[in-house]
Parts: C-alpha cells; structure tokens; sequence
C-alpha cells in the first residue's frame, strides 16, 4: 500500500474543532492556501486560486492542535492526502480534498512562536512511592 503524502503550507480557515470518536480524540479544521506566484516582465505579484483543504488529526496531535492553533494562524501540515467527490445541496458534484495529519506546526516563516513540551502522564506510582505509603 503506498500512501500520498503532501506538505502543504496556508492559514486556518477557523478555530480547530476537537471532539471525541469513541474514546479517541479528532481535531478537525479548514486550511487555506493560496499560491502566489512573481512575474518578471510586469514585476508583480500575482495570487492563484485559493485551495481548501480540510485536515483532521488524532490523538495526541489532535489535542496539541486544539491547545494552540487558532483562526488566520500559518500553519504547515504534513499528511495523508485523500481526494472524495459527493454531490452538494444544488445537486453539483464536488471534489474535496482532505488531509489526514501526521506532523502539524506553526509556519515560522510567518513568525514566532513558542513550544512547550507535552508532560507524560504518570500510569503507576513509583515503587519508592508504594513501600513508603505502606511503611506509614
């Protein structure tokens, strides 16, 4: 099985969407990017059509997402590309493109930002913790 990749760079379309399928935290969100493109005879800038895409990330990702990007953030999103075609409310058959996440960030090209790294919950106590609790 070989999977399509892409990397893409843009701003949130919105704020990040976090729910929960069965026990599994999923953020979802609109990414918006538009190229832009230098002609050199004119000297001008020129934008493109804007492309959506809609990107969904799990677990732990999908709550550091949800923790720290917000509406018109740049962002760069690395992930899994899907195309699906539905038909919309005027009967007009759409593509869509969605990208299932695996690395998501700030786009520092844009800016700054800060990172503060995810503590590890604790699953057991200490050894040491349990033979003092029990000596007292």
């Amino acid at each position: 099985m070989s999977d399509s990749t892409i990397t893409v760079r843009g701003y949130l379309g919105g704020d990040v969407a976090l729910r929960e399928a069965g026990d599994v935290p999923v953020a979802s969100f609109r990414l918006a990017c538009t190229p832009r493109k230098y002609n050199r005879r004119t000297d001008t800038w020129s934008d493109g059509m804007t492309q959506w895409y809609s990107v969904t990330a799990w677990r732990a990702l999908a709550e550091n997402c949800a923790g720290s990007l917000h509406r018109g953030d740049p962002v760069v999103v690395h992930g899994r590309l899907e195309t699906r075609t539905y038909v919309n409310g005027n009967n007009v058959e759409v593509l869509s493109f969605e990208i299932d996440a695996l690395h998501v960030g700030h786009d520092l090209s844009r800016g700054t930002s800060a990172f503060t790294r995810r503590q590890r919950e604790t699953q057991a106590p200490m050894v040491e913790e349990v033979a003092s609790e029990e000596a007292a």
